[in-house]
């Protein structure tokens, strides 16, 4: 089903600033999400405060003053970019008149757009049951001025007198299903270990080109468009690499700046690719002047999740674009452009030379009575060259290494003898 376009909103941004992070970065992005959710943007607004005021998030003053500018520019929806209680959000709806939502509804409304498959709807709509539990009092206002707009999109949402029991009892049956996804994501991967398969997990920023990469690289024809949280859906292709090994490239969500914790969480199973990963490209579009901070908020990211020691190779993508005059070379990170392919064989070659080595190429000098070895280094590697002598079998071969003990004695410098 297509996706339908909504009415655009006239809609003005409110940040406070508490002094945590950069306020301007930050009301940008907020402005680029709510951009992605059909809404018109007409202006921003925010104070430096201390601390939030614990009855309307800015306090009464200032909401007088957005209540104004807000009735001056005809807007009908604030978006404030942190998180509302619900008794926040009961008291700015009162005071302004206007609809509002917070940053992290903004969010789970993209990622409810965006979830293409089962375990995607699932892991969203979970999000969004835990956000709304403590916040039921608060939000029946709020929703029902929205009246199915952006931040109520999902399984349920028109249901405003939910209870707190039929809230509970869904999230237990979420997260039941969500184990067993769980549970076959464990399964493949332990199938994937047994058969010796590596994985390389794409990580990064949202909106860096990852998906673009994957595209490139696989040709995966996975959605790839120049908005923030474009993939939800992990995709897992097969990719071979200059030294013939075939490896599994795994696509996955994009992070952000304070992703809420309800998305961590319920996006648990599909975050675990990263973790289990054998390599991490981590993509940072090299355009954008906040690249560094990108950078270690995915690292921050990654290590909250446990796969701060698995190794890594920083990926400057978007080199077509950018001014690298001030990058300073890095022997862990790699120039690319998944657009035009600039940079791409660099890139295979690093992977190639990051990854542990799974074959060994040697040379054999096998007796005939030994001859099955070479059926059974076909099942997991190559024979390469093979010549048969009067006192022994020459062969040349990528011999997987974890069965190299096997034909360890057979290993040979000597060139073979006359062929037969």
């Amino acid at each position: 089903m297509p996706e339908q376009q909504e009415i655009t909103r006239r809609t003005l941004l409110v940040g406070v600033d508490l002094g945590l992070y950069d306020m301007e970065s930050s009301l940008k992005e907020l402005e680029e999400l709510a951009k992605s959710c059909q809404l018109e943007v007409v202006g921003a607004i925010s104070q430096r405060r201390e601390a939030y005021d614990a009855a309307t998030c800015i306090g009464e003053g200032k909401l007088e003053e957005i209540k104004a500018q807000g009735e001056a520019l005809q807007i009908e929806l604030l978006v404030f970019d942190c998180e509302l209680t619900g008794a926040m959000l009961r008291n700015i709806e009162r005071i302004t008149g206007f609809s509002v939502i917070d940053r992290t509804m903004l969010i789970l409304d993209i990622f409810a757009q965006r979830a293409r498959t089962a375990e995607g709807r699932l892991q969203v709509e979970l999000a969004q049951q835990r956000y709304r539990l403590p916040r039921l009092i608060g939000l029946g206002q709020a929703l029902s001025r929205l009246g199915g707009g952006v931040g109520t999109r999902g399984p349920g949402e028109t249901k405003l007198e939910v209870d707190r029991r039929h809230i509970h009892r869904r999230i237990l049956a979420l997260e039941g299903q969500l184990k067993d996804v769980q549970k076959r994501r464990q399964l493949l991967r332990a199938r994937r270990k047994k058969e010796d398969v590596q994985v390389v997990a794409i990580v990064g920023y949202t909106n860096a080109g990852k998906s673009t990469l994957l595209n490139y690289l696989t040709d995966a024809h996975v959605l790839s468009e120049d908005k923030l949280f474009a993939t939800l859906d992990p995709t897992a292709r097969a990719l071979t690499l200059p030294d013939e090994r075939k490896v599994l490239l795994v696509d996955t969500v994009g992070f952000i700046r304070r992703l809420p914790h309800h998305l961590v969480k319920a996006f648990s199973s599909t975050l675990e690719e990263a973790l289990y990963a054998d390599l991490i490209l981590n993509v940072c579009d090299v355009s954008d002047p906040e690249c560094m901070e990108h950078l270690q908020v995915t690292n921050q990211i990654l290590n909250d999740l446990g796969a701060g020691d698995t190794p890594k190779l920083v990926v400057f993508n978007k080199i077509d674009q950018a001014d690298l005059s001030h990058l300073l070379p890095d022997k862990h990170a790699v120039m690319i452009s998944a657009k035009t392919g600039q940079g791409m064989n660099t890139l295979l070659q690093k992977i190639a030379q990051t990854l542990p080595p799974t074959q060994r190429r040697v040379r054999l000098k096998l007796p005939y009575n030994q001859a099955g070895l070479l059926s059974q280094i076909r099942r997991n590697g190559k024979v390469l060259q093979e010549a048969y002598a009067e006192d022994a079998i020459w062969a040349e071969v990528l011999c997987d290494v974890k069965r190299l003990h096997l034909v360890e004695s057979y290993i040979t410098n000597e060139q073979p003898g006359k062929q037969e």
